[in-house]
C-alpha cells in the first residue's frame, strides 16, 4: 500500500510522545464523513451510506496501522525483514476462513455474494508486473495511494492523479489485453470444495510466513514482530499507531462486511477507471465508444453520478477517515515541496498502477486481497507477477533519487 516501513512504526512507538490532536481536521473530517452518509442513504439506501462510512473505517484502520503492501514487500526485497509480508498472510488467513464456506453458499445473512476472479492468462502476469513496477516508483498502491493522501501527502495526491489517468488509458486498451491468450477464471472452490481450498491455501500462507521467518533470521538473528507499540487503551486507539497485526485483522473483518454489504469484496481501482473515463468525456473524448463500457452495467456506470458507484463511495470514505486519523494523530501537516526526480517518479508510478491494475482485473486490494480471499487463481498469479515487478522497482528507485533502504528508517517516502 503505501511508503510506509515496519522500522518507523517501531520508532513512532517507542518515542511514546502523544501529539495533540488537530482538532479543526477532526471536526472537519467527522462532519464530512456524517453528512455524506446521510445523503448517500437518503438518495441512494441505507447500504449506500453504510459502505461509505465502512470506507472511513478502513481508511482509520490503513493509517493507524500503518498496514503497507509497497514497503511491506520492498523492505524485505532490500532488508529481509518479513514482519509486513507475515501480517499479510495473516490478513489473508483470516479472510480466507471468513469468505470461503460463503462463497460456497452463495449468500450470506440472506444476502447473495460472489467472490473476485479474473482471466488466469498474459493480461494478468504483465499487468501485476507493470503494477509491482508501479508500486515502488510512485511510492504506494491503490488504497496506499488513497490515504497517504488523505492523509495529507502531496506527492501521493501527484500519484493519485496519474494513477487516475492510466487506469483511464487501462481500461480503453483492455479489450485488446484480454483477448490475449488465457484459460479463464478458475475458483479452487469450484474446482476442490471450500475445505480441501481453505486448506491448500492456509497451508500456503504459512509456508510463505515462514519462509519470511527464515530469511530474516538468517541475516538479522531475529525476528521483528508485528505488535509492538508502547501505547494503550484509548490513547493507541485515538492517536495510533496500532499494532500491524491487529491492522491486519481488522482489515480481513473489513472486506468481510464489504462482502454483506456489497454482495462481493472489497475493490479500489475500477472507480479510478471510472473517474479518469468521466474526465475524458467530459474533455470531448468519445469514452462511451471502448469495449470496456459496452456491458450493459459498466455503460449504467459511466451515465450514472459517481455516488452512485459502491466502489467510489468506499474510495471517498478511505480518503476522508485517513484524514480523520492524521487529525487524531496531530500529523495532519501536508508539504508542497518535492523533489523534480520524486515528482518524475510519482507521475511514472501512477501511470503504471492505473494501466496495470486494469490489464490485471484489480489491484492489491480487488486482485491479491479480495481474489485469493475468494479463492481465485488469479489472485495468486498476480501476487507473484508483482512481487517480480517490485524487485525490479525497487531497484528503479535511486535513478529517480528515490533509496532502496531509506523506507527502513523514515516514516514516509
Amino acid at each position: 500500500m503505501t511508503d510506509l516501513s515496519v522500522d518507523a512504526r517501531l520508532l513512532t512507538s517507542e518515542r511514546g510522545a502523544v501529539p495533540a490532536i488537530n482538532t479543526s481536521v477532526v471536526i472537519a473530517a467527522s462532519a464530512v464523513l456524517g453528512a455524506a452518509a446521510l445523503a448517500l442513504a437518503n438518495a441512494y439506501g441505507w447500504r449506500q451510506g453504510t459502505l461509505f462510512l465502512l470506507g472511513g473505517g478502513l481508511g482509520v484502520v490503513l493509517y493507524h496501522a500503518l498496514f503497507g503492501f509497497t514497503s511491506a514487500w520492498r523492505v524485505f526485497i532490500a532488508d529481509g525483514r518479513g514482519a509486513g509480508l507475515r501480517a499479510q498472510m495473516l490478513m489473508l488467513a483470516v479472510a480466507a476462513v471468513l469468505f470461503f464456506p460463503v462463497l460456497a453458499h452463495g449468500s450470506l445473512f440472506g444476502q447473495p455474494v460472489h467472490g473476485e476472479y479474473g482471466a488466469v492468462g498474459v493480461s494478468v502476469l504483465v499487468g501485476a508486473f507493470i503494477f509491482g513496477l508501479g508500486m515502488q516508483l510512485g511510492g504506494g498502491c491503490a488504497s496506499g495511494t488513497l490515504y497517504t493522501a488523505g492523509g495529507g501527502n502531496s506527492r501521493m495526491l501527484v500519484t493519485l492523479a496519474f494513477f487516475i489517468i492510466g487506469s483511464a488509458l487501462g481500461a480503453w486498451h483492455l479489450p485488446w489485453w484480454a483477448a490475449m491468450p488465457n484459460i479463464g477464471s478458475i475458483s479452487l472452490i469450484a474446482a476442490w470444495g471450500w475445505a480441501p481450498a481453505l486448506a491448500v491455501s492456509l497451508t500456503a500462507f504459512a509456508a510463505i510466513a515462514a519462509l519470511t521467518a527464515v530469511v530474516e533470521r538468517r541475516k538479522h538473528g531475529e525476528l521483528r514482530s508485528g505488535l509492538v507499540t508502547d501505547r494503550r487503551g484509548l490513547r493507541r486507539f485515538l492517536h495510533g499507531p496500532w499494532p500491524l497485526l491487529a491492522g491486519a485483522v481488522a482489515l480481513a473483518l473489513g472486506n468481510f462486511a464489504t462482502l454483506y454489504l456489497a454482495g462481493r469484496p472489497w475493490g479500489i481501482t475500477s472507480a479510478f477507471a471510472l473517474w479518469g473515463s468521466k474526465i475524458f468525456a467530459a474533455s470531448g473524448i468519445d469514452v462511451a465508444s471502448w469495449g470496456y463500457w459496452h456491458s450493459a452495467e459498466r455503460a449504467k456506470q459511466l451515465q450514472d453520478s459517481v455516488f452512485a458507484d459502491i466502489t467510489s463511495v468506499m474510495d471517498f470514505g478511505i480518503i476522508l477517515g485517513a484524514l480523520l486519523a492524521s487529525g487524531l494523530a496531530g500529523k495532519f501537516k501536508p508539504g508542497w515541496k518535492v523533489p523534480p526526480r520524486s515528482l518524475v517518479a510519482a507521475v511514472v508510478g501512477g501511470l503504471l498502477l492505473g494501466y496495470g491494475a486494469r490489464l490485471a482485473y484489480g489491484c492489491n486490494i480487488g486482485a491479491y486481497f479480495s481474489g485469493i480471499g475468494s479463492a481465485s487463481v488469479h489472485g495468486w498469479l498476480w501476487l507473484v507477477a508483482a512481487f517480480i515487478g517490485s524487485i525490479f522497482g525497487t531497484y528503479l528507485r535511486p535513478l529517480f533519487g528515490l533509496s532502496v533502504e531509506g523506507s527502513l528508517n523514515r516514516a514516509q517516502a
